[in-house]
């Protein structure tokens, strides 16, 4: 079927959503809120259905155009888009089923995130491929020491890229300014050395992020900031709010821009996988952030077929998964695709991310891995809560399930001091997840995994990996 009905489950949760940054600014989902499991269905009228329909038919019989010719700025016209064209699906879903299989080797996940600001060498006095490498393969041996056997790490933290590409600019965290080769590919040595090793390579991508504040400081001309300001055509694919700068991905030509970013990736490197992260729409934006895109896609459609705001940015993100989901198979097919979003549902979705849909339909992923940062005592959302629900919403065949467990919580006064004095909860918690028939686990982060006041926590996990 082209056009189906696919319900959505989330979690509807009273109370504050989670105002932290992401991963790399280290706040966390602290789930919040009484979890109740809904489940509904979106109802349009008779003629937005058939007009949605048709769309998605146009939509398969044109070719999309490559995104450095076309300039393409059209919005997403309809929540058919966002799910995965079936013809494209079942065969992307069958080599992924593949790519799932073998990226693991039949073992379970044991992942450590290694983030921009651990393999950052520009505020470092010696720089060049030297001093990097030896700081990368210190911490590919620490991990595989402490019983890791993948490393996900951040290839693209703000619109730039820790390898020569034709889309982004060279990351200032080589230790040069933003679009200054440093000499030497970053991700090609990196790829080498964690292969080396007997560990996978996952490449961490943030597919919106320009920037963060004043990081980086400095935006080359390449950046798509700069770069899409000039192009007439594309002159509102790049927005601002209070946090920072971000792509648009109410632009159709943005989204296909983030999924030939990761091909690119999947295409030049011997990767094992692509991950993107949970940034995805600005917790803090408003209509103003995405007011042109959803002017574009609202014009000329009558009362009853236009998406709520909301579910219009569930729908673009719901295509962009979809699209850099089908872009990585076309480039690596053994390369898996995976999202780590927030443990908290409800949270996702007003940041864009329909998670359940990713659990549920074939052709989006081949894992989910929610950052269910939360203690057993949390007294809103228990771990064990958490993990329960995530494994009943997994249930497209071949999605595998992660945990992402915060390690950088342990022995700390997190969540009103329910971690400090405990040495075995992250143990503990790997034990309970596995009781559910998980997939494995990746930890935040390698420096809170180094921690000299975290080793005893680390210890009781490596217990739990031998």
């Amino acid at each position: 079927m082209l056009f189906r009905s696919i319900p959505f489950i989330y979690w509807k949760e009273k109370g504050q959503p989670n105002k932290g940054m992401g991963r790399a600014a280290r706040k966390k989902d602290t789930g919040d809120g009484k979890m109740v499991i809904s489940l509904f269905h979106r109802h349009r009228q008779g003629l937005a259905v058939l007009m949605l329909a048709a769309a998605v038919l146009v939509t398969m019989a044109v070719k999309r155009a490559d995104i450095s010719s076309a300039g393409k700025s059209s919005p997403v016209s309809s929540t058919a888009e966002s799910a995965p064209p079936a013809s494209s699906a079942s065969g992307a879903a069958a080599s992924g089923k593949t790519a799932a299989a073998a990226a693991t080797g039949g073992q379970e996940m044991r992942a450590v995130w290694v983030p921009y600001y651990t393999l950052d060498m520009s505020g470092q006095q010696q720089k060049g491929k030297d001093v990097f490498l030896k700081h990368y393969t210190e911490i590919v041996q620490n991990a595989k020491a402490r019983g890791m056997n993948a490393l996900v790490v951040h290839v693209r933290a703000f619109s730039d890229a820790m390898y020569p590409s034709k889309l982004y600019p060279w990351s200032h965290l080589t230790g040069c300014t933003q679009g200054t080769a440093p000499g030497y590919d970053p991700l090609k040595e990196m790829v080498r050395i964690t292969h080396g090793a007997g560990l996978q390579f996952h490449a961490w991508i943030n597919p919106l992020r320009v920037q963060l504040g004043a990081a980086p400081s400095i935006l080359a001309e390449g950046n798509p900031w700069n770069r899409f300001s000039k192009d007439s055509a594309k002159a509102g694919w790049a927005a601002s709010c209070k946090s920072g700068k971000y792509l648009d991905p109410g632009w159709e030509g943005v989204r296909q821009y983030i999924a030939d970013g990761a091909a690119e990736v999947a295409a030049n490197y011997d990767v094992d996988g692509i991950q993107f992260d949970d940034y995805f729409y600005p917790e803090d934006s408003d209509d103003s952030f995405d007011a042109a895109s959803y002017r574009a896609y609202c014009a000329g459609k009558k009362a009853g077929e236009v998406l709520s705001r909301q579910d219009w940015r569930c729908a673009n993100i719901n295509d962009l998964i979809s699209r850099t989901y089908r872009a990585i198979k076309k480039s690596r097919p053994q390369a898996v695709f995976g999202v780590s979003p927030q443990g908290n549902l409800e949270n996702d979705r007003k940041i864009g991310a329909d998670a359940a849909a990713w659990c549920q339909a074939e052709g989006y992923v081949d894992y989910v891995c929610p950052q269910v940062y939360y203690n057993y005592n949390n007294p809103i959302l228990p771990y064990e809560k958490a993990v329960h629900s995530w494994r009943s919403l997994v249930t497209a065949k071949g999605v595998k399930l992660y945990f992402g467990l915060g390690m950088y919580k342990a022995d700390t006064s997190a969540d009103s001091g329910s971690w400090s004095g405990s040495t075995d909860i992250i143990a503990r918690q790997i034990k309970t997840a596995r009781a559910q028939h998980c997939d494995g686990f990746m930890l935040f982060a390698y420096d809170d995994m180094m921690a000299p006041g975290r080793q005893q926590e680390v210890q009781n996990v490596m217990k739990m990996f031998s």
